[in-house]
């Protein structure tokens, strides 16, 4: 079963295209290609009685326009007194767990923490989607087949080791399960019991969540004991072109352009960084290290990133952001109008979606700068309409 396990975890690209037609054909397919990685007949069949599509899981994969949102929307809305006041009530309750992944793995206990909070509300709404018929869902539809098929087949080998119950796991649409909502593949690969019970049960016991969480976040490459993000206060001069994501100096560099840190020092002298300015020049402004890249391999959406990222900080203690003055946003529909008349000059936007995220932020700032704008990756009406 090793063999079959390791065939599992790396499915072949191939076989992670095949998706649509009849569902009876495709789940029989699955079968098939499960059955030839050594997990058995009687399982695989047993995993997908009674299994159906779910048409509520493709609506909401559909309907994610909570990520048009700007930075100062969204962070507002998710970041809330209720959840800082649960943050220091579960990050005492879980003390002990909190102090062992410092010593293992060198995360400090905001960061896990602000995770927690966005994706479960510490463990209180894990979501009431079927996890195996949504992985079906998903892996037969074709938008993400590649993504999700293997998911499916992983699903099929945690239920052969005791891990889910098909007819009764429940998570999130997209088939994450547990309080910190991991995919299948992440529960056999970098499921911890953190509670010593010899058992990994990420819905029922927090400590296993937040060591299996720890593990995902070191296994994406965490760097320990070193910083993530940092609010920061900007020289007016400052080249904006050398902002954003794409673009790093060492802090050394940004200190002697005139980078401070808004509350204490800034992160070693010798560390990457980039500034940040979520919503330009005139809005909040980060600095970012080399783990606020690991974020992007938990979360795709830049606005969930960056806001999960500060809260982390606000966790540990910084004070809440300078929202400064920001030109306003562009609408959704605008914000699409942009996104096809970047990629008529030529940009990779990732997608006419309406979201600013860090494809359409490079291509935003690309553009600003032929055009002799601040090329701060802030997308403004002026920038539209010279376009």
């Amino acid at each position: 079963m090793r063999l079959a396990l390791a065939m599992i975890l790396l499915a072949s690209t191939a076989n992670a295209q095949t998706c649509g037609g009849p569902v009876n054909n495709f789940i029989a397919g699955v079968k098939a290609e499960a059955q030839a990685m050594g997990l058995p007949a009687a399982t695989t069949d047993r995993f997908f009685q009674g299994a159906r599509i779910d048409d509520a899981v493709l609506r909401a994969d559909r309907s994610q326009g909570v990520f048009q949102k700007d930075f100062i929307s969204f962070s507002r809305a998710l970041i809330s007194q209720n959840r800082i006041n649960n943050g220091a009530v579960y990050g005492t309750r879980y003390n002990r767990t909190f102090d062992t992944i410092k010593t293992r793995f060198g995360i400090p206990r905001g960061v896990l923490l602000a995770f927690w909070a966005f994706e479960t509300d510490f463990g209180q709404v894990q979501g009431s989607f079927n996890t195996r018929d949504a992985l079906l869902t998903l892996a037969h539809d074709c938008r993400r087949p590649g993504l999700f098929r293997p998911q499916l087949i992983a699903a099929i080998e945690l239920y052969r080791r005791g891990g889910m119950d098909p007819a009764t796991t429940t998570g999130a649409w997209a088939g994450e399960i547990g309080q910190l909502q991991k995919l299948p593949r992440e529960i056999i690969t970098q499921g911890l019991d953190g509670d010593g019970d010899g058992i990994v049960d990420l819905k029922n016991s927090a400590p296993d969540a937040l060591m299996t969480g720890a593990n995902v976040l070191a296994s994406l490459g965490w760097r320990p004991n070193e910083p993530w993000m940092q609010e920061i206060i900007l020289p007016a001069n400052l080249d904006w072109s050398k902002t954003g994501m794409n673009h790093k100096a060492s802090v050394r560099d940004w200190a002697n352009a005139g980078v401070r840190a808004r509350q204490g020092s800034l992160g070693p002298a010798n560390l990457p960084a980039s500034v940040l300015l979520p919503m330009g020049r005139n809005g909040p402004a980060f600095l970012t290290y080399p783990n606020f890249d690991v974020y992007f391999d938990w979360n795709k959406s830049f606005v969930y990133v960056t806001t999960a990222a500060y809260f982390a900080t606000r966790l540990e203690g910084a004070p809440v952001y300078n929202a400064g003055n920001p030109s306003a946003p562009l609408t959704g529909p605008q914000m699409q109008q942009l996104q096809q008349k970047l990629t008529a000059r030529g940009h990779d936007v990732g997608g006419i979606d309406g979201i600013l995220g860090a494809m359409t932020r490079a291509a935003v700032q690309a553009e600003q700068s032929r055009l002799g704008l601040p090329a701060d990756a802030w997308p403004t009406l002026e920038l539209l309409n010279r376009l």
